[in-house]
């Protein structure tokens, strides 16, 4: 069966990702049954899937025990991700250490290049000098991000930490940050080790501020160039210059602002938005435009020591109006310095608009596109009772009967990540190379830490059921299972559509599934049917 015939047979069949489900709305039991639906569930939202075995480790363990062990990550050892990732040494550096090592060369030979090209310089093949970039320099400057992408597969795939790295992805795309903008590039690897994965089962208010203080972020955001416009430092804008034979001349503040396109030149409420809008309270989270603008002065002068050197997080007196502020009908006085930005994020954590966005956004993630209004009020009030404790947040939605009910089951559709993660993990596939899976998921539309726009990328149905992503899933799915897919082996191919998926198959999928002739065929119509799409 070649990979361009499979979308039509599944088509022909029915079997397309929007295909609906027949779900009892039962409710669900007192206590936690054992079979392999409801084990196969509790896999899919808690992780990325089953792979074999892993139904019945957790049948012998029980649901309550792997769902708390799952919550408390420090207590599991990994030592099979961490074997996988030694040799990336990238993971392990400071924004420093890679701005040095990978983005400062480059820096420095495209100026060369530009310098030769402008002289009128000839290389030693007599061609004229451009300032054309070089690949191999290129490359080796994305580096860092090709290996944190490979990281993130790994662990999605292999580490026995499955909902630790399922918040990880959640609560990056939460304050996304794109590695395409300029110095993010190399920011982003100290982004998500420092400031998201040590706090998704932490205090929300500690994660906001983890972010908030981030290079990254500051950058992304362009809170780094946000200056009170009225301040000392467009006063002292005028600047000593080093000119030709070291020696030094004044810049008068016009001239030293056109010389510096990145010097603060006033207030910037990009932040101030982002944080209402799309980190705390959400939209209609009850904040004006008077609020925005308020916040953004609460953080002037939040920004970066060098940032294309990989600097760190440093509050600069002199860019920060010191002024009085109003923020949701709370005064925070004048003279203030870094601590008005924390006195926002102070209020910020504890609103009660907060508490129901976050709870709004975990309910969609682990039960439902159209969130359970009663699970968002109960999580929401958890929140809140716990100071925004994740880890309780976390749990009083994976033990609600909303997480357990019927009409919950398959009601999610994998995103492109999900969707091959689940399949490498179903297939038992030993991955040498992960590249060419962090290339697979960038042509299903979903390249890792490259998303535009501060919203994320979105988690549900709409974003990602569509006839292109059919058919793309599709021929994955049987180059996987045909091991034709370069750095990806699997051993044994699954010959049942039992071993794959768990739970029951609708007469569609089990009538397609009979056509196949070879166990590779089986695995590859199991895994593009809708029951495998959905989790």
């Amino acid at each position: 069966m070649r990979i361009s015939t499979l979308p039509a047979i599944l088509c022909s069949a029915g079997l397309v990702l929007g295909t609906s489900l027949v779900l009892s709305g039962a409710p669900a039991p007192a206590s936690l049954p054992d079979d392999d639906q409801t084990i196969g569930h509790v896999l899919n939202r808690t992780g990325f899937g089953a792979r074999p075995g892993d139904i019945e480790r957790v049948r012998a363990m029980g649901l309550e025990r792997y769902i708390d062990e799952q919550l408390h990550p420090e207590r599991l050892a990994d030592p099979d991700v961490e074997r996988r990732v030694a040799g990336m040494t990238t993971l392990k550096m400071s924004a420093r250490q890679i701005a040095e090592e990978f983005e400062i060369p480059q820096i420095q030979a495209r100026r060369a290049r530009q310098a030769s090209a402008k002289n009128g310089d000839k290389d030693d093949d007599k061609r004229p000098a451009t300032a054309q970039p070089d690949p191999e320099m290129q490359r080796r400057a994305n580096g860092p991000l090709i290996e944190l992408s490979e990281q993130k597969i790994l662990r999605a795939v292999y580490s026995t930490r499955q909902l630790q790295e399922v918040l990880v992805d959640f609560w990056f795309n939460h304050f996304n940050v794109d590695a395409r903008k300029g110095a993010d590039r190399f920011m982003l690897t100290d982004y998500e080790r420092e400031a998201i994965r040590p706090h998704v089962l932490g205090k929300f208010r500690d994660l906001v501020e983890a972010t908030a203080k981030s290079p990254a972020m500051l950058f992304y955001l362009d809170n780094w160039m946000s200056a009170d416009p009225n301040g000392p430092h467009i006063e002292r804008q005028a600047r000593a210059v080093r000119g030709p034979f070291g020696r030094s001349f004044l810049v008068e503040p016009q001239q030293a602002a056109r010389q510096n396109k990145n010097a603060p030149k006033g207030l910037n409420e990009n932040y101030g938005r982002e944080l209402m809008e799309l980190h705390t309270l959400g939209v209609d989270g009850g904040y004006t435009q008077k609020d925005v603008t308020e916040v953004a002065r609460a953080f002037t002068g939040w920004t970066i020591q060098n940032p294309r050197m990989g600097g760190s997080y440093r509050f600069e007196p002199r860019l920060h109006d010191p002024g009085q502020k109003v923020v949701l009908g709370q005064v925070i006085k004048a003279g203030g310095d870094e601590s008005d930005g924390e006195r926002v994020l102070d209020m910020l954590a504890r609103h009660p608009s907060t508490a129901r966005f976050i709870a709004t956004k975990l309910v969609r993630r682990f039960v439902a596109d159209t969130p359970p209004a009663a699970l968002v009020d109960r999580a929401a009030v958890r929140f809140t009772e716990t100071g925004g404790d994740l880890r309780e947040v976390t749990r009083a939605i994976l033990t609600s009967p909303e997480f357990f009910a019927a009409d919950a089951y398959r009601a999610k559709v994998k995103t492109p990540f999900e969707f091959i993660v689940s399949a490498v993990r179903a297939t038992a596939a030993e991955i040498e190379d992960a590249r060419p899976l962090v290339r697979q998921v960038q042509e299903q539309g979903m390249p890792l830490y490259q998303c535009q726009p501060p919203t994320g990328y979105k988690d549900s149905a709409d974003a990602w059921v569509n006839t292109g992503a059919l058919v793309s899933r599709m021929n994955f799915a049987l180059a996987l299972a045909s091991n034709k897919l370069r750095g990806v082996a699997v051993s044994e191919t699954p010959s049942s559509a039992s071993a794959i998926v768990s739970g029951g198959l609708s007469e569609p999928t089990r009538a397609t599934i009979a056509k196949a002739t070879s166990a590779p065929q089986v695995a590859a119509l199991t895994l593009g049917s809708p029951e495998f799409q959905r989790r």
